[in-house]
């Protein structure tokens, strides 16, 4: 896979020989929480041609990393997801990502709705949280945030019974959770709608701290 290699024995090489090419773990990243088409993988990874998309995910396929398959209605046709072993990268970029979340950033860029999830994953504050279900409709992306004993799990559909649904984008509750903006401010704009419980929902945008950044000057 990739052109590129270390001919190096360490571990770190060798999985960067798999995973190190330039957009091949924000793919992964897309695929986190669960198959995605291609169009919305596109969607998703903006600054990302459809030609070294298709690319990434033949070489991600050939090292049994992703699997394609087809899946009925609501989605319907072709997707892509990660396999067993795939999978197993998911501790790998949550921590990379909560180790990335404090270098400063000067990006004006939007999050995808899959990089807000990983955010909501790597910046989560168990202290006090109280279980709650939440559907998050971000767009065309729909997830499901459940908090049980102080976990927080985050899944690609739609919760059963939830407590609350929030109806935005993804910048909308990224303004809300990250960016310090009152939920009932963005509700009253109509940015945000929440469905059910609304208390429910502010408290769970709440258990998101921002961190600390860490200035590497």
């Amino acid at each position: 896979m990739g052109t590129r290699r270390y001919d190096d024995p360490c571990g770190v090489a060798r999985a960067l020989d798999v995973v190190g090419e330039r957009w091949t773990l924000l793919v992964v990243r897309e695929l986190l929480f669960g198959p995605k088409r291609f169009s919305d993988l596109a969607r998703g990874l903006l600054g990302m041609s459809q030609n070294v998309l298709s690319q990434r995910l033949r070489e991600l396929a050939d090292a049994g990393l992703v699997e394609r398959r087809r899946m009925g209605p609501p989605v319907s046709g072709q997707v892509y997801e990660l396999t067993e072993r795939g999978a197993t990268l998911r501790p790998v970029v949550i921590e990379l990502a909560r180790w990335g979340s404090r270098i400063p950033t000067t990006s004006r860029a939007d999050l995808s709705a899959d990089a807000l999830a990983l955010a909501l994953l790597t910046t989560f504050d168990p202290d006090r949280a109280e279980d709650v279900r939440i559907t998050l409709v971000l767009g065309d992306d729909r997830f499901v945030a459940e908090i049980t004993d102080g976990r927080l799990e985050i899944t690609r559909g739609e919760a059963e019974r939830p407590d609350a649904e929030i109806h935005t984008d993804a910048a909308g509750l990224r303004s809300v959770v990250f960016g310090g903006r009152p939920l009932a401010e963005a509700i009253a704009s109509g940015e945000v709608e929440v469905r059910g419980d609304t208390e429910a929902a502010r408290r769970f945008a709440s258990r998101f701290p921002r961190p600390a950044q860490v200035d590497g000057s």
